[in-house]
């Protein structure tokens, strides 16, 4: 078990600490538990937040990979801070095909449990890119611009699921709140990963 501690948001939120984040990460937290709806799967309480709810969801993202619905186009660095716009068809013309993808269905076999996915934790966000199921996001802004859009459209897609008409100075407050989630002890926890132990050489 990895335990993400001691994060400024913890610190401000529930240290009391009033310069533990920005004024726009502040923001970004109102609008995680307000406008933007973050907190209605990644939930947190009065005295604890593992930002999850522990739940499966369809958000789209598994049947846009499944179905061949177009994403908007990747934005490529092709040089040091040289970038291009590619269409995703483009990327799948010259990429090896995706294996089937289902999600929670593969489990249950009950046709609306399609392209369900559990809800992970936020903690530590930051650091953890690529981002969904499938490592389809390098960056937290294209999972924010995803949910702005309202997801990918289809029968099962979640109802918390829908367009929210952020700007682009919310989106940024909503991810400097997310930056705000990475713990004090990351050092330690990479650390204690790299020296236990994988095995017993023969």
């Amino acid at each position: 078990t990895l335990n993400s501690a001691d994060s400024p948001f913890d610190r401000w939120h529930y240290g009391q600490q009033s310069n533990a984040v920005s004024n726009e990460a502040k923001k970004g937290f109102a609008l995680f538990t307000g406008k933007a709806g973050c907190s209605g799967c990644h939930t947190l309480n009065s005295d604890h937040a593992l930002f999850t709810d522990n739940q499966l969801h369809n958000t789209g993202i598994g049947y846009q990979a499944a179905m061949g619905v177009s994403a908007a186009p990747s934005r490529i660095e092709v040089a040091p801070g040289q970038f291009i716009e590619i269409d995703q068809q483009a990327i799948a013309s010259v990429s090896e095909e995706n294996p089937g993808d289902l999600g929670r269905y593969e489990v249950t076999q009950l046709p609306e449990d399609r392209w369900r996915y559990r809800t992970p934790s936020l903690r530590n966000i930051a650091l953890t890119a690529p981002y969904m199921h499938n490592g389809q996001f390098k960056t937290l802004h294209q999972v924010i611009e995803f949910y702005n859009r309202g997801g990918t459209p289809n029968a099962n897609l979640d109802a918390r699921i829908k367009p929210l008409q952020l700007t682009s100075e919310e989106m940024s407050a909503l991810e400097a709140f997310l930056q705000a989630l990475t713990g004090s002890n990351v050092d330690q926890l990479v650390s204690d990963a790299f020296a236990a132990p994988i095995g017993d050489a023969e």
